[in-house]
């Protein structure tokens, strides 16, 4: 058994590759459009397994674009995505800086969380070992829900 893909219902696809491009720094590495489904499919990679990735199609995110509009709630009961990153307070500050809400900061190092633009909740896991508490975010309270 291999993991192939996370699939995510995004409500504005534009938004949705400048969140996860712009603001994540993933790879769109495959897209599908079906004209008779009314759905546009864009398969993004980490920078980490964009190679693999362009390759073998996973893993990927996979964000699903149906033309017809509908509204999605509930996000927060999808759970999470999680992504490695090397450096916690680097990308934590890098998403701040780019207007996105920490929601739970990094106080320990470890871990944080943030929301994409459809409310779905994503994990930022350090890589390795949990880097030592460090101010701004070693003192910084949740925001909302995560």
């Amino acid at each position: 058994m291999r993991y192939l893909h996370t699939m995510l219902r995004v409500s504005d696809l534009d938004e949705s590759l400048s969140f996860f491009c712009g603001v994540m720094d993933m790879r769109e590495v495959k897209r599908y459009a079906s004209e008779a489904g009314r759905f546009t499919l864009v398969f993004l990679a980490a920078p980490g397994d964009a190679e693999q990735a362009q390759e073998s199609t996973s893993p990927v995110l996979e964000l699903t674009y149906n033309w017809d509009q509908e509204e999605y709630t509930g996000g927060r009961n999808f759970g999470h995505v999680a992504f490695e990153v090397d450096d916690i307070y680097a990308t934590c500050r890098k998403i701040a800086d780019s207007g996105v809400t920490i929601n739970r900061p990094p106080r320990d190092g470890h871990m944080a969380f943030l929301r994409t633009p459809d409310n779905i909740s994503i994990e930022l896991l350090q890589k390795g070992e949990p880097l030592a508490p460090r101010e701004p975010w070693a003192s910084a309270g949740n925001i909302g829900e995560w």
